[in-house]
């Protein structure tokens, strides 16, 4: 977890306030706002090299690439039901990718048996133009 992800835990954990009911567009855009306002504190860019942007990328892919295991194993990570299921999470592998924002290094999650094949993310590929509507599109048709 970065310095700005910490502080900005920390802001609205500080920040005492009564969570109001809003819609996830509103809370989405609530939660833009603090992370932009946080980085211009701190300096960090917007783009470019280790930019918010960039960060932000990261973690969103690599969120999406837990939940694709997740689904593929049947259980949660440190889950009892995963013990001596057979297969499991074998920790991760770094992979570096191209994307909109810049290159992205990620850590994909790995299984023992290999079987696992990552869909947002696929073996051997280094571009992701585009991914994030694809993404979308796909949790829509969840």
């Amino acid at each position: 977890m970065t310095t700005t992800e910490v502080k900005a835990d920390a802001a609205v954990a500080e920040s005492g306030k009564p969570a109001k009911s809003k819609n996830a567009r509103e809370s989405g855009t609530d939660l833009i706002d603090q992370l932009v306002v946080q980085a211009r504190a701190e300096g960090l860019e917007l783009t470019g090299e280790g930019g918010l942007l960039q960060q932000l990328t990261k973690r969103v892919l690599e969120s999406a690439l837990e939940g694709e295991i997740t689904d593929h194993l049947g259980y949660d990570k440190h889950d009892p039901t995963g013990k001596d299921s057979g297969n499991s999470r074998n920790g991760h592998r770094s992979k570096t990718v191209t994307t909109d924002v810049g290159p992205v290094e990620i850590a994909v999650p790995r299984d023992r048996v290999g079987s696992f094949e990552p869909q947002l993310v696929k073996k051997r590929q280094r571009r992701l133009t585009g991914s994030m509507r694809w993404c979308c599109r796909c949790r829509r048709r969840a």
